[in-house]
This record gives structure tokens, C-alpha cells and sequence, in this order.
């Protein structure tokens, strides 16, 4: 059994930044699933959306948020993360985050700010090509230093613990206490109690066969929340990144949306660009047109990839500006500023999550949510590039705030829960149905439920995914539980919710596009889709 004030589930920005925020106030868990930096947040290349430059704006910044999020953004949350952008990266700056900066003339540094598809203006700051590892690394020696957040790596959280449960009788809204946790060395089940339980589990990336997300995007906070009644929403709105390198050796190895900002193109295995054939912003239109372009483009020839040349960055350039990209290409014997790389589309953030408010408050007592995994309405039906680091620090700083309040309004002790009891399970026999569930989960996923879907498709995935969940949930109740089993169950329900949204949204909008009504609804779709 452990107890703390704050148990934090997810170790990326959202969780490390308010793990740090909160551990000067009261005792801080943060439980992980493989090791404390292994997050979504240590793949981010791009960099943070803020409005710094003269010719641009706050005003700007927002109109941009809301052209990208296909008229589904709340206005009154991109107005308040928008305005939040400039104080955070400076907070970040002042942690000792290493934005990287250019000469202004005179021997003064200015903030270097790179551009990306659907900014009309250069507002991307950044550290190089690998931002979001330069965060995670200051994050994580800032919550060391603390001395008061606990980290429990190689620990899989599997539902959370409600008061409903515990008490036997229904409640509206319900209250969460903390969640129960194997430890995956061990296998061991434990029970971990908290007054306040933040959600910064990240994305679901995992649940489609391709994917620029690591293998822990498996959706598990969503999945829990759901599996608690928890709000959830808009959950059709998957991204698909356009530009993943085509390479047997480069798992997931994503190309930057930044490097068509500083003059990559793309083109057909024949070398035709074919961008200003799909959109008149050419490679700089927003990833939904981009991702629809490159799907059509490869459909239309046959190829299995489509080229991104960098060589017009400049050959000394390219690895200044991208010595990630650069040094990972050239390992794999690929030289971008001498030959185009192979790319190819990939799920990769999730737009739609757990319904929170401004605060990070869900639907459920005493559970917030920051990062990938909720739903604050900033990303609308489209996320636009580089929003998403900015979102998580803004809900990070609030959902601290809010738990703050929690506790110091908490009275009495927490509460009697009892253990997990794996009584009369047994190990399953055959690992090898697991393998074969994981596997069919996702290539449905991805042949039916991908960039363009149709109702014959989505219907064909709603019913064979409910005859796999079924299957999954039976070996949930039979078998002793193991890590493949908990995510096997998690990215079956999360495929299952993104197929039930889908269907419900009878429009195309934003980053679900359905060739049987592909026109947007105004009249009767400009809304949430909420479960």
C-alpha cells in the first residue's frame, strides 16, 4: 500500500512539470511504465508555438489554432493557452531549458524560431531538432532535486479506484482515490492511494499498426477513465503525421514537420512535388491536407512511400538546424542534403481524450487530467503543429493549481480500500493468443479506421473489434494478469471508443475524413462528440 497526497500516472512534461509544482506542497507519486524519461514528450522534435516574432501576434497564433482545429476549438481555452505561451517559455528558460537562440545584430541573442505547416508566421521556438528530450532532461533533474517526488518505474497502472467501488453504492460525481499498479518486474499488484490523481498518461498512438509513438502510447488513461465513466471526447480526431522515415531499421523515427518549414518538399517516387495540387499552402498546409495528400499520392501510384527532399535547406544547413534527423539519416547510410528520404504517414497524437475543464478537472472527483491523454478543446478537430508541448505545460501549471485546492479542502483520512486479489487465476497457457489479439487489434485499426475511412469500413471494425473485446475481456478474468494482457485491454476498448465516435460523426471535419459524407455539417456537427 502507498500513500501520498498527489499520484501523478505518466512521467512526460505535463506529469514531470506539475510533479515539480506539487512536491513543494505535500508528498508526490509518480508511477511510470518503463523507465522515468521513456514519454511521448522525448520524441517531440518540433518545438512550442509562441508569438514572439514582429510580424506576429497573439491574435494570429489563435486565428491559426482555429483554422487547423476545423471551427471545433473552444475559444475561450485557445485564447487562455495562447496567452499563456510567452510566460511558459520563459518559465522553461528559467528551469534551464536551452532554447536555441540567433544573432540579432550587435551582439544580441534573440529566440531562433523555426515555421511549420499551418503557422503564418516563423513562431516555433525550439531546441534543434530535439526539443522535447531537452525539456524532459531539465524536468527530470528539477523533480530529482526536489527530494520529494517518489518515481516508481516498470509500474503499469490498471484501473483506478473509485469510491463507488469501495462503498458499494453509485455516486454522481463519483471520487477517485488513487489506482492499482503492477509492478512489472515483479508482477506484483499494489494498491496506490492519493487525495489528488492526475492523468498524464500521454497518447494512444500504439492502437494502429503504424505509429511515430513509442511502444508505451497505449492509451491507458483514456482506456481507464472510460472504464470509471469518465467523460470522454472527439476521440475520430486521430492525427496522422505525414512524414515518418520508410526504413526497415528506423522504428517510428519520425521527420519533423520543421524541415518543409525551412524548405523541404514533397514529392512522388518520380520526383513530381504534388503538395499545390492538394492544398495552395503546398507543404506547409496543415498535417490533415498533408496526410490526405500523401495517402492519396501513394494510393494513386502504387508505391509503398513518398520522397521528402531536404536538399533545398542547403547541405550545411540541414545538420545545424536538424542534427537528430541529420545524424540518425546518416546512420542508417541515408544522406538528406544528397538524396530524398523515404516517407511515409503514421498515427501520431490523439486530439480527443478525458473531458477536462480549464483547470484539468474531469468529470470524476478528485481526478485531473493534463497532456495528450484529455480533451481541453485547444486542439479543436485538428491539431495545429507545435501546439502540443504548449498545451501540456498550460495544464500542467493549472492541473497543479486545481489539486492544490483539492487537498487543502480535503478533511479526514484517506480512505479504507481494499487490496487486489488474484485468487484462483491461473497463467495462461499461450502467450501466443495474446500476440495474435495485440496484432489484429491494430491492423483493423489501420486498414479501416485510418486516414480516409467510409461507413462500410467502419462498420466492418466495430463489429470484429466487439468480438475481440469480448475475447479480451474473458482472458482479463480468467488468467493472471501480465503487462501484454493490461495493454492488450487498454488498446481494445480505446480502438473500440475512436470507431464508436467515427460512426457517430456523420461530416467530414478536420482529421476525420469520411468519403461517404465528406463535406463538413456546420449546421449539425460543429460540436463535440462526447461519450
Amino acid at each position: 500500500m502507498n500513500e501520498s497526497d498527489f499520484l501523478i500516472i505518466g512521467s512526460g512534461v505535463s506529469g514531470l512539470l506539475a510533479a515539480i509544482k506539487l512536491a513543494e506542497h505535500g508528498t508526490v507519486s509518480v508511477i511510470t511504465k518503463k523507465n522515468r524519461s521513456d514519454s511521448n514528450t522525448n520524441y517531440a522534435q518540433g518545438g512550442i508555438a509562441v508569438a514572439l516574432d514582429e510580424g506576429d501576434s497573439r491574435e494570429l497564433h489563435i486565428e491559426d489554432t482555429q483554422r487547423a482545429g476545423g471551427g471545433l476549438c473552444h475559444e475561450d481555452v485557445v485564447r487562455h493557452v495562447v496567452s499563456s505561451a510567452g510566460a511558459c517559455i520563459e518559465e522553461l528558460r528559467a528551469m534551464g531549458v536551452p532554447f536555441t537562440t540567433e544573432d540579432a545584430g550587435g551582439g544580441v541573442q534573440r529566440m531562433s524560431l523555426g515555421r511549420e505547416g499551418g503557422h503564418s508566421a516563423r513562431r516555433i521556438a525550439h531546441v534543434k531538432d530535439y526539443t522535447g528530450k531537452a525539456i524532459e532532461d531539465v524536468l527530470l533533474d528539477a523533480a530529482r532535486a526536489s527530494g520529494r517526488v517518489s518515481f516508481f518505474e516498470n509500474h503499469l497502472a490498471i484501473d483506478l479506484i473509485l469510491e463507488s467501488k469501495r462503498s458499494g453504492r453509485p455516486m454522481k460525481p463519483d471520487r477517485c482515490w488513487g489506482a492499482y499498479v503492477m509492478d512489472e518486474e515483479r508482477r506484483g499488484i499494489e494498491t496506490f492511494l492519493a487525495k489528488v490523481t492526475i492523468l498524464a498518461t500521454g497518447g494512444a498512438g500504439k492502437v494502429y499498426l503504424y505509429t511515430s509513438n513509442p511502444d508505451i502510447a497505449t492509451g491507458d488513461g483514456i482506456a481507464m477513465a472510460r472504464r470509471a465513466n469518465a467523460r470522454i471526447a472527439n476521440l475520430e480526431f486521430v492525427q496522422f503525421h505525414p512524414t515518418c522515415l520508410y526504413h526497415p531499421k528506423a522504428k517510428s523515427f519520425l521527420i519533423s514537420e520543421a524541415v518543409r518549414g525551412e524548405g523541404a518538399v514533397l514529392t512522388s517516387a518520380s520526383g513530381e512535388a504534388f503538395m499545390k495540387k492538394h492544398d495552395s499552402r503546398g507543404d506547409l498546409a496543415p498535417r490533415d491536407i498533408v496526410a490526405r495528400a500523401v495517402d492519396f499520392e501513394m494510393k494513386r501510384t502504387g508505391d509503398k512511400y513518398v520522397h521528402l527532399d531536404m536538399r533545398p535547406i542547403g547541405k550545411k544547413r540541414i545538420p545545424e538546424r536538424f542534427p537528430n534527423i541529420y545524424s540518425t539519416c546518416m546512420s542508417l547510410g541515408i544522406d538528406p542534403a544528397a538524396e530524398p528520404l523515404w516517407v511515409v504517414p503514421a498515427a501520431h497524437y490523439m486530439c480527443g481524450g478525458v473531458v477536462t475543464d480549464l483547470h484539468g478537472r474531469t468529470s470524476i472527483t478528485g481526478l485531473l487530467a493534463a497532456g495528450e491523454v484529455a480533451h481541453t478543446g485547444f486542439h479543436g478537430a485538428n491539431r495545429l503543429a507545435s501546439n502540443s508541448l504548449l498545451e501540456a505545460v498550460v495544464f500542467a501549471d493549472a492541473a497543479a493549481e486545481c489539486a492544490l485546492e483539492t487537498v487543502g479542502s480535503f478533511d479526514g483520512c484517506l480512505p479504507d480500500v481494499s487490496v487486489w486479489v488474484s485468487d484462483g487465476m491461473t497463467a495462461p497457457l499461450e502467450e501466443v493468443v495474446f500476440d495474435h489479439d495485440w496484432d489484429s487489434v491494430r491492423s483493423i485499426m489501420w486498414d479501416y479506421v485510418g486516414i480516409v475511412r467510409s461507413d462500410e469500413r467502419l462498420s466492418m471494425a466495430r463489429k470484429r473489434i466487439e468480438v475481440m473485446r469480448e475475447h479480451i475481456e474473458a482472458y482479463y478474468w480468467k488468467y493472471e494478469l501480465n503487462p501484454d494482457l493490461i495493454e492488450l485491454r487498454n488498446i481494445a476498448l480505446v480502438g473500440e471508443l475512436i470507431v464508436k465516435c467515427a460512426l457517430l460523426r456523420r461530416e467530414s471535419r478536420g482529421l476525420h475524413y469520411n468519403l461517404d459524407c465528406p463535406e463538413a455539417d456546420d449546421v449539425n456537427w460543429k460540436r463535440d462528440t462526447i461519450i
